[in-house]
């Protein structure tokens, strides 16, 4: 493990390391969290996964298609109009009967 020295700027900036910045992917708006430890703090990359919003309308094809026979088709089915939508107007699959 290497250490380095580094300053505390204007407004608690710090700069770390070009050489750690290499090490950890770490560039310019890259996002870091910073955690309180009993010994200091810890600095560690981030990542961010983007977050998929659905549509009530996605979310009720979801619904229908994903049913697992008819009983649960029925169920999915009083869902949708619950979310105030129609069934008939929403593309799905209705489940086979076995």
């Amino acid at each position: 493990m290497s250490r380095e020295t580094s300053k505390v700027g204007k407004r608690g900036a710090v700069v770390i390391p070009a050489s750690l910045r290499r090490r950890f992917g770490i560039t310019e708006g890259s996002l870091v969290i910073v955690e309180e430890r009993a010994e200091g703090v810890l600095i560690r990359p981030a990542t961010d996964f983007p977050l998929e919003m659905y549509t009530p309308e996605r979310q009720a094809e979801f619904l229908l298609s994903n049913a697992v026979g008819p009983k649960d088709y029925a169920r999915a089915k009083q869902a949708v109009r619950k979310m105030g939508l129609n069934v008939r107007k929403i593309p799905h699959y209705k489940p086979v009967r076995s």
